[in-house]
C-alpha cells in the first residue's frame, strides 16, 4: 500500500466531490470513507486507475450519507408535527427496520454497527469512536456485515437486546452533539417501550430521559462544555426527571436487573442531589459496582473510579485508576481531575493538557485545555 499516493491523491479526489456539488465537509468524510476502503482493498487487488476508484468510492459513500440524512431528517420533521386529536396513527416503520438490521446471521457488534451506518445516518468514524476502535477496523467490520446480509432473507428479525444496543449509541451519539439523534432514540424507545413488557427497555428510555432532562445546562452560551458539579440545576427539565425516576422505579421493582436499569439508577442519584455537595457518592460507587458485575467494561470501571475519588476521597479514586490501562479514552483526564482534588496541582496541569490532545470532540479540547491554563495561572502566581 503507497500511502504516499493516497496522501497526493486526497486533494484532487476531495475537489472532484466538491465540484460535483458535494458539500465539504460531506465530501470529506466520503473521502475518508474510500481510503479506508483502499487500504484495506488495494493490497489484494490494485485498481489501474487510483483516482478513478477513490473518486467512485467516495461518490458512492457521499451518496449513501446524504439518502441516509434526508431520511433522518424527514424523521425529525415528523416530531415536530402537532398528531391530529383522536386515535394514534400507525407507527412508522423505522423500529421495525433497526430490527431487521440486528438481524440473527450477524454477530451483536457488527448487527449495531450495520443499523447504525444504514439506518441511523452515523458515519463509519463515529461509529468508531463510540466502539473505541480504529476507523480501519469498524470499516471492516461494517463491510463484513454487509455482505453476510446481502444474500439472506430478512424474515427472522434480531433481538431486543441488540436493538436496544443500538438505540443507546444513537442516543449517546445525539447527545454529544455531533449528529442530533437523541430525540429521534427516544421516540423510538418509547415505541419499543409501549410494544414490548421488558424492564430493560423501561431501563433505557428512563436512562434517555434523565440525561435529556440535563441537556440544556451541558454547555454555556459560547458553546463550551459545563460539567456536571457546575451545571445550573435550575435548567433541568424536572417534568422528564420524574417521568424517567417513574419508569426506573417500576422496572426495578420487577427484579430482573441489567444494565440500562442500573446507568439509569446512577443518572437519578445525580439528578435527586440538590446541589453538587449533596450527591449520594455512596450509592453511586454501590451501582457501579453492580454494573461491573453485569459488564465488567473498563469504562464503566473508569466511570466506578471517579465515583471512588468522590465517596472515599481522591487518593482512594486514584488507586482504583492505577489498575486501569491508561490507553483508555478519559483515563488521563479523570487522572488529571483526581489529582487536583488531591492538592498536586503540577501533575493535574500536565495530566490536563496530555488529555486536551487526546480529546475527541473540539468541546472537550477546549474544556481541558482551560482547566490546564487555569492551574498553570494559579502556579505562576
Amino acid at each position: 500500500m503507497d500511502e504516499l499516493l493516497l496522501r497526493s491523491l486526497t486533494p484532487s479526489v476531495l475537489a472532484v466531490l466538491v465540484r460535483r456539488g458535494a458539500d465539504f465537509a460531506a465530501a470529506e468524510d466520503a473521502v475518508q470513507d474510500a481510503l479506508v476502503e483502499a487500504v484495506r482493498v488495494w493490497p489484494k487487488d490494485a485498481p489501474r486507475d487510483p483516482k478513478g476508484w477513490l473518486v467512485t468510492v467516495a461518490w458512492r459513500r457521499f451518496l449513501d450519507a446524504t439518502r441516509a440524512d434526508a431520511s433522518r431528517r424527514r424523521r425529525e420533521d415528523r416530531l415536530d408535527e402537532e398528531p391530529a386529536p383522536g386515535p394514534a396513527s400507525a407507527v412508522d416503520d423505522t423500529l421495525q427496520l433497526y430490527f431487521l438490521c440486528a438481524h440473527p446471521s450477524l454477530t451483536p457488534s457488527s448487527a449495531v454497527a450495520l443499523t447504525l451506518r444504514a439506518v441511523g445516518g452515523l458515519t463509519t468514524r463515529q461509529i468508531a469512536r463510540a466502539y473505541l476502535v480504529p476507523e480501519a477496523t469498524m470499516a471492516q467490520r461494517i463491510s463484513r456485515a454487509k455482505r453476510t446480509v446481502s444474500g439472506v432473507r430478512f424474515d427472522r428479525p434480531g433481538d431486543v437486546s441488540t436493538v436496544l444496543r443500538v438505540l443507546y449509541l444513537v442516543f449517546n451519539e445525539g447527545y454529544s452533539g455531533d449528529v442530533d439523534l437523541a430525540a429521534e432514540a427516544i421516540r423510538l424507545t418509547r415505541q419499543l417501550a409501549a410494544a414490548i413488557d421488558h424492564p430493560e427497555v423501561a431501563g433505557l428510555l428512563a436512562l434517555m430521559l434523565l440525561h435529556h432532562a440535563r441537556r440544556v445546562s451541558r454547555t454555556a452560551p459560547d458553546g463550551s462544555l459545563v460539567p456536571l458539579a457546575e451545571q445550573d440545576r435550575g435548567l433541568w427539565d424536572t417534568g422528564m426527571i420524574a417521568e424517567g425516576v417513574e419508569i426506573l422505579q417500576a422496572a426495578l421493582a420487577r427484579d430482573r436487573l441489567g444494565e440500562f436499569q442500573a446507568q439509569a439508577a446512577v443518572a437519578a442519584l445525580h439528578a435527586d442531589a440538590p446541589t453538587a455537595g449533596e450527591t449520594d457518592w455512596v450509592q453511586i460507587v454501590e451501582w457501579y459496582d453492580e454494573l461491573v458485575g453485569l459488564t465488567d467494561s473498563p469504562v464503566v470501571r473508569l466511570n466506578r473510579a471517579v465515583a471512588v475519588g468522590e465517596a472515599d476521597g481522591p487518593r482512594a479514586g486514584l488507586a482504583e485508576l492505577g489498575a486501569l490501562s491508561d490507553a483508555l479514552p478519559r483515563h488521563t483526564a479523570v487522572a488529571a481531575y483526581l489529582h487536583e482534588r488531591d492538592g498536586d496541582l503540577p501533575t493535574a496541569a500536565r495530566l490536563y493538557a496530555e488529555a486536551a490532545h487526546k480529546a475527541p470532540t473540539l468541546a472537550e479540547r477546549d474544556h481541558l485545555t482551560r482547566q490546564a491554563a487555569r492551574l498553570n495561572a494559579g502556579l505562576r502566581r
